[in-house]
């Protein structure tokens, strides 16, 4: 059954015929294997491809995640060289290491949230900043490693730029919270008699959410979505990080907690 060319001569010699069928058919099957051939080696450069890919991307992936390998952010040697510089400016000499550690401390007591150390802070800011800070100051605290903590504390993540560029202003500022804080300490017992006096009005008690609505500038009818937006509006403008005031900050906080709560 079927038609086989190579007996068929087709007016020709049948020798002809068959010779040309059978070469055509060797050739089909040369280009069958070759395509063989050509599939196996693609498969081949496949696997090498998915391997050499899984490959890359483990490397990126460990080179991405943390690791000590890392360069840090600060050095020990910027942090000799700011403690340095700040010491050659102008009122180093009034400043204090207790007093430095103090407004550390208050200045931490006075961000949002309050319980939250320099270091924490930093590194809610900048991943890994406040990590490389402590390393680079070290166990051993001088006055000028303190100073150069008290800069982080007051300026946030722009304190590299201001002890970079403006030294003399950074122990300026250093200096006046110092000093800042120093009274407040001293008339602590003078604020606590002005507060009694403040929530009595005429013979009648302060009421405390009058007060808080007087520290985010709203009036006795102002509603619960109005607080909200005062509340961080002010929060901006306060933030100790964005160069605001954390005494401010702290009042308008405690102002908004008061309110809804």
């Amino acid at each position: 059954m079927g038609f086989d060319p190579r007996h068929w001569s087709g007016g020709r010699s049948e020798q002809r015929v068959t010779s040309n069928v059978e070469a055509l058919l060797a050739e089909n099957d040369a280009l069958r294997r070759e395509v063989l051939r050509l599939n196996s080696e693609l498969d081949r450069l496949q696997r090498q491809q998915r391997q050499r890919f899984r490959t890359e991307t483990t490397s990126h992936r460990s080179w991405s995640e943390p690791s000590a390998q890392a360069p840090p952010r600060i050095s020990s040697h910027q942090v000799q060289a700011w403690g340095q510089s700040l010491s050659q400016q102008p009122g180093w000499s009034v400043l204090r290491q207790r007093g430095l550690e103090s407004l550390i401390d208050q200045l931490n007591r006075s961000s949002f949230p309050s319980h939250l150390t320099l270091e924490q802070r930093l590194d809610r800011l900048v991943p890994g900043l406040g990590t490389d800070l402590r390393v680079a100051v070290g166990s051993k605290a001088s006055k000028q490693t303190t100073a150069v903590l008290a800069a982080f504390a007051m300026f946030g993540v722009r304190a590299s730029e201001w002890l970079d560029e403006d030294p003399r202003r950074v122990v300026e500022q250093l200096r006046q919270h110092q000093e800042q804080f120093s009274s407040k300490r001293q008339g602590r017992r003078t604020r606590s008699d002005q507060r009694r006096t403040d929530r009595v009005d005429f013979g009648h008690p302060r009421d405390p959410r009058i007060a808080a609505l007087d520290v985010l500038g709203l009036d006795a009818n102002a509603s619960l979505s109005e607080i909200k937006q005062a509340h961080r509006k002010l929060v901006k403008q306060h933030h100790p990080d964005l160069g605001g005031s954390a005494e401010a900050f702290r009042r308008v906080n405690e102002a908004y907690q008061r309110l809804v709560n």
